[in-house]
């Protein structure tokens, strides 16, 4: 469970970022958090994945406190974490393979997990025919789902989509759409922010808008309103 209570960020001087947000995302939900740019979307989740921390109030994920977390624990809230940016940030001289296993290996996991793990991830986005390809071999949608697989590494619990689709073209969006309401069909937990009015109308489902840092909006079944 993802749980905000009376949430603020405030930056020096005096720019707030986010004004009390309290918010609950249930196990196996698939939510878009959807505003106008600079309205504080990218700052609730780089709270919500302990990249910030939140000037006042309470965030706990999966029971874990964030908002006072000791530095030495935040790897443990991130392997419970698949956080996906628009930007692919992909090692551009290893493989498709490689790359997915990179995560894997800087953790310490043992080659022979590492060849069990990644095959399967690689399936479910589709890219298992494509593993010994290079990144400048593959299309802005493929590198994508490249950074998906890697999210899927450690079997998270939620998956955090900050504008996933963001640099890609229509097919290559429905085509990551449709991988994440897969991931979520598996139930795991998915927080998609996103700007797309396509995406989020399409999607059906809940809907958080965020205006001048605070919710303005929450739908259980609902549209891009903005």
């Amino acid at each position: 469970m993802i749980y905000f209570k009376n949430v603020s960020k405030i930056y020096p001087p005096d720019i707030v970022a986010v004004k009390d947000v309290h918010l609950q995302i249930e196990p196996g939900e698939f939510v878009s958090i959807v505003g106008q740019s600079g309205t504080g979307k990218t700052t609730l989740i780089k709270m919500m994945i302990a990249e910030e921390r939140p000037t006042n109030g309470e965030i706990q994920i999966n029971g874990l406190d964030v908002a006072g977390m000791h530095p030495k624990n935040v790897p443990i809230l991130r392997r419970q974490l698949g956080v996906i940016f628009q930007d692919f940030k992909l090692l551009e001289k290893k493989t498709v393979f490689e790359n997915v296993a990179f995560a894997l290996q800087v953790c310490g996991v043992s080659s022979g997990q590492i060849n069990k793990i990644v095959p399967q991830v690689l399936e479910i986005v589709g890219l298992d025919k494509k593993r010994n390809r290079y990144p400048d071999q593959l299309s802005g949608g493929e590198q994508q789902r490249v950074v998906i697989a890697r999210s899927l590494v450690h079997a998270p619990k939620i998956i955090v989509a900050d504008e996933p689709t963001g640099n890609l073209d229509t097919l290559n969006t429905n085509e990551v759409i449709e991988i994440l309401k897969r991931i979520n069909d598996l139930g795991v937990t998915v927080v998609l922010v996103t700007h797309n009015r396509e995406i989020v109308n399409m999607l059906r489902r809940r809907v958080i808008t965020i205006d001048s840092g605070m919710i303005v909006n929450d739908q259980a079944k609902g549209k891009y309103i903005l």
